[in-house]
């Protein structure tokens, strides 16, 4: 499956005695085989729709993902009668629904702004991080820290296209500032509704796109006065929407998915 080009490989385990670990190597070598940025697997909840654990590619397990969560909410509603679904992650319990045109919409919850809640490794004002990255001369600084039920620092660059992203996401991910790493975000502001947006996920690599790197990449840019409360994110393999509500401070991720087909996993 995939939302906007982002690329899943969903177990659905219900019913099932649930992994309770996969190993790393196992993750990688199917991740070679079925290339995707993060393994879903579905699990019995008892106070939800369904309980959904998060690998990235490289085997770690993660918290959060956005367009993972649109994905399992697209598979689960498909099967079903549901319009609408309660998905428990680790990072909480996250609502989704159906939208028009096949669009699938989640609430991410409240980004968390604080310094120790990105982690950093020292107090700092999120709004724009005393941290710099550099490679070949080019230097990305100052980004604005998020955590989306996983941690996002967001670079603001004049010229996306030019920029050597996945070398510098290197370099941010394993960042000194950064104790857990972090997802490295690099957008170009085209308006105050539209951000191009390229990522590099922890554990993943570069990818077509992120949905809470998309979310990070909005409340950053508001944060900043860059944006308003909602904008179109652009991203290598389609657009998103985020808003990030006024009323509630709630940040609701939009976009499509896609279903790939079936394979068979080796027990």
């Amino acid at each position: 499956m995939n939302g906007a080009g982002n690329a899943f490989l969903l177990v659905d385990a219900r019913g099932k005695p649930a992994p309770t670990r996969i190993a790393a190597n196992r993750i990688r070598d199917w991740a070679q085989r079925w290339p995707f940025d993060q393994l879903l697997v579905l699990e019995t909840s008892d106070r939800a729709d369904v309980f959904m654990r998060i690998w990235n590619a490289d085997g770690d397990e993660v918290g959060a993902c956005g367009n993972g969560t649109r994905a399992a909410a697209w598979q689960m509603m498909e099967a079903t009668s549901l319009q609408h679904v309660a998905i428990d992650t680790q990072a909480g319990i996250l609502l989704a629904g159906r939208k028009p045109g096949g669009e699938v919409s989640v609430d991410m919850g409240v980004p968390r702004l604080d310094w120790r809640d990105i982690p950093l490794a020292r107090p700092m004002n999120t709004i724009s991080l005393d941290f710099r990255a550099e490679v070949d001369g080019i230097r990305v600084e100052n980004p604005g820290a998020v955590n989306m039920g996983n941690p996002h620092a967001v670079f603001f660059v004049r010229d996306l296209e030019s920029l050597p992203v996945a070398r510098l996401g290197r370099e941010v991910e394993l960042g000194p500032v950064f104790p857990e790493r972090v997802n490295a975000g690099f957008a170009q502001i085209h308006d105050p509704a539209h951000i191009r947006l390229r990522v590099w996920e922890r554990g993943a690599g570069l990818t077509p796109a992120c949905g809470t790197g998309a979310c990070a990449a909005l409340v950053a840019a508001h944060r900043r006065g860059l944006a308003g409360r909602s904008a179109t994110i652009t991203a290598d393999g389609g657009e998103l929407f985020v808003e990030w509500r006024e009323s509630d401070g709630h940040v609701i991720l939009t976009g499509p998915v896609e279903d790939d087909g079936e394979i068979e996993l080796e027990p």
